[in-house]
C-alpha cells in the first residue's frame, strides 16, 4: 500500500510541476500585484486612456497595442486579479461585463457580423496585466484563436 501512495503522490508532483506557472513569471506576477495594475491607475485617472463607457461598477477603454480594428478591454472597477480569484458574490459583475459587452459590440457595429470576447488567465494564457479584464475584438475576421495543428 505505502508503494502505491507514494507513486500516487510522485505522479501528483510532478503534474503540478508540469501545469505551474515558471518561477520567472511568479516574480513578475507578485511584484505587479505589489504594484498595484495599470488599470486601477486608469480607473484613479492617474494615466490616461481613451474611456469608452463607464459605470460605478466598470470601465471600457481602447488598449494601447490594438488588435483588431475593434478592440476594447472591460474592466470591473474591483480589482481581481484572475478568474481564480472570483467568489459567488462576484457573479453579477461578471454578468455586467457580458452586457456591457454587448452593448459596446453594438455601438460599435459588430454585433451581426461578429466579436470575440477573450479573458487571459495566467502565464499559458499570455496574461499580463493582473487586473481581470475582457478584451472584447471585432471589425474583421479573426481566425482561430489557437493554432488549429
Amino acid at each position: 500500500m505505502k508503494k502505491v501512495t507514494l507513486l500516487c503522490f510522485s505522479t501528483l508532483l510532478t503534474c503540478v510541476s508540469i501545469y505551474s506557472q515558471s518561477n520567472d513569471y511568479q516574480k513578475n506576477k507578485e511584484k505587479k500585484l505589489k504594484e498595484g495594475s495599470v488599470f486601477t491607475k486608469i480607473i484613479n485617472r492617474e494615466l490616461p486612456a481613451e474611456i469608452v463607457y463607464e459605470d460605478a461598477d466598470i470601465i471600457s477603454f481602447i488598449p494601447n497595442r490594438e488588435q483588431a480594428p475593434v478592440h476594447l478591454l472591460i474592466v470591473p472597477k474591483k480589482p481581481i486579479p484572475t478568474i481564480n480569484d472570483i467568489e459567488e458574490k462576484d457573479a453579477l459583475l461578471l454578468g455586467k461585463m457580458f452586457l456591457i459587452a454587448k452593448k459596446l459590440a453594438k455601438e460599435y457595429g459588430i454585433s451581426e457580423s461578429g466579436y470575440r470576447l477573450s479573458m487571459n488567465i495566467n502565464e499559458d494564457a499570455g496574461q499580463s496585466v493582473f487586473h481581470l479584464h475582457m478584451h472584447l475584438l471585432g471589425g474583421k475576421k479573426l481566425g482561430p484563436m489557437v493554432d488549429q495543428n
